[in-house]
């Protein structure tokens, strides 16, 4: 899957989203949709790291300790 294709995802994920507001104010939309993609993509990440944090770390291009705080943040560890 290329960038432009995840990029297509999200877009007519958020306009899904803002067509089931209903009229309703959206709120925290940026903070709503990166809680939602950063776990599997956390997940991800250590999977094919194999467990290993240091790893996963350089794949994300993420400090180990940042690493650290989102997998916490996420019930990942």
């Amino acid at each position: 899957m290329s960038k432009q294709s995840i990029e297509e995802c999200v877009r007519k994920s958020l306009e899904k989203f803002f067509r089931d507001l209903d009229g309703e104010p959206a709120r925290n939309v940026l903070e709503m949709v990166v809680l939602t993609v950063e776990k599997p993509i956390l997940e991800m990440a250590m999977e094919q790291a194999l467990g290993n944090q240091s790893v996963a770390a350089e794949i994300l291009g993420i400090n180990r300790n940042t690493l650290r705080k989102k997998l916490h943040q996420h019930g990942l560890l």
